[in-house]
């Protein structure tokens, strides 16, 4: 469960601004060899320890310098040809704000940072980066994901996330990695618009908290062609900082001895979800702390049930000593359309 948005910045596909700036900037694959960050030297000063931020490390997350803005060497319409090098040519359609050099006093230039993995497997992983102002104060977050990490190899991405108040440029010193989250990328929860080849796509929401009650919802949504059946309680597996099992919390069916919520405690009951119908279940908690140790779990293992492929989330679970996590039902998610996964 995230608290940490402060203020939305400009919403820009990542996926579209990362292929973009990667055709434009000539830098070829966005995957390099460990230890390797690749990327242009140039105007924007790309490159290791490019301004005073660069350099800013966590959990194989590093904060590389500035790169070349996708459309910063082109004209500002939809549709404008962006040419980074000879027989490279990309076409920037409707990115937002994109403009030449110097329009409107916005940068051309972006925030680079890498990921490396140094695990024997893929991973996936989600970044929460902190936006601040010229003082130091937080104005924004932003969260990434990089999907697929090989083993033993660095992908180089970028941050471009417009205006911060009262300046024209977002640079380097400006962003604090502030969270890394990893999962093996074979039990990443699908990106929006992709479908496993299970056709469930498994997801958890931001969740909400008030007065040190938590709840946090899981989706499971059938992307696939087939009607999907299925009854009872999600299984799940607490997980630690390592994806270890974490043993000594008691997960209880509804709200038993954690709190009353409407609809929390409904018995199971048969659902089926049609091509593009959607079930939910949730997770409850308080973050009462009295005797003994508090105990954080970052990740969760959910499966629909027992068996079936899981999925790892990670809703930050802090439980603080109540030792208790309280779970609900599958039912029909009766809204218009799924949520879309943070």
């Amino acid at each position: 469960m995230r608290t940490f948005p402060l203020r939305r910045p400009l919403a820009v596909s990542g996926a579209l601004v990362v292929a973009l700036l990667l055709g434009a900037c000539g830098t070829g694959t966005a995957v390099s060899g460990a230890g390797e960050d690749s990327g242009p030297e140039g105007r924007c000063g790309a490159g290791d320890d490019a301004g005073s931020g660069a350099g800013q490390e966590r959990d194989g997350v590093r904060i590389v310098g500035m790169a070349e803005r996708a459309g910063g060497a082109a004209g500002s319409g939809p549709g404008a040809r962006v040419d980074g090098r000879p027989g490279v040519s990309v076409t920037a359609e409707g990115l937002p704000g994109a403009s030449s050099p110097g329009a409107g006093g916005r940068s051309p230039c972006v925030v680079a940072y890498t990921v490396t993995n140094q695990e024997a497997e893929a991973f996936t992983y989600t970044i929460d980066f902190t936006l601040t102002d010229d003082q130091g104060r937080a104005m924004s977050g932003v969260e990434e994901t990089v999907v697929s990490v090989g083993a033993g190899r660095t992908v180089r991405r970028t941050l471009d996330h417009g205006y911060l108040p009262g300046d024209s440029a977002l640079a380097p010193e400006r962003v604090r990695i502030t969270d890394v989250k990893r999962v093996p990328a074979d039990e990443a929860p699908a990106p929006a618009g992709t479908c496993p080849a299970s056709g469930l796509r498994i997801f958890a929401d931001d969740g909400d908290a008030a007065m040190g009650l938590r709840v946090v919802g899981l989706h499971l949504e059938n992307c696939g062609s087939r009607p999907h059946s299925l009854e009872g309680y999600p299984a799940l597996q607490l997980l630690d900082d390592e994806l270890a099992p974490v043993d000594g919390i008691r997960i209880v069916p509804g709200g038993e001895g954690v709190a009353l919520l409407d609809g929390f405690d409904a018995p199971p009951r048969p659902v089926t979800l049609r091509p593009g119908e959607s079930a939910r279940a949730g997770l409850m908690w308080r973050n009462t702390t009295e005797f003994g140790e508090a105990v954080t779990v970052p990740y969760v293992r959910v499966r629909e049930r027992a068996g079936a492929d899981p999925v790892i989330v990670a809703p930050g679970l802090d439980l603080g000593t109540t030792g208790r996590l309280g779970v609900s039902a599958w039912r029909k998610d009766d809204t218009a359309s799924a949520p879309e996964a943070p």
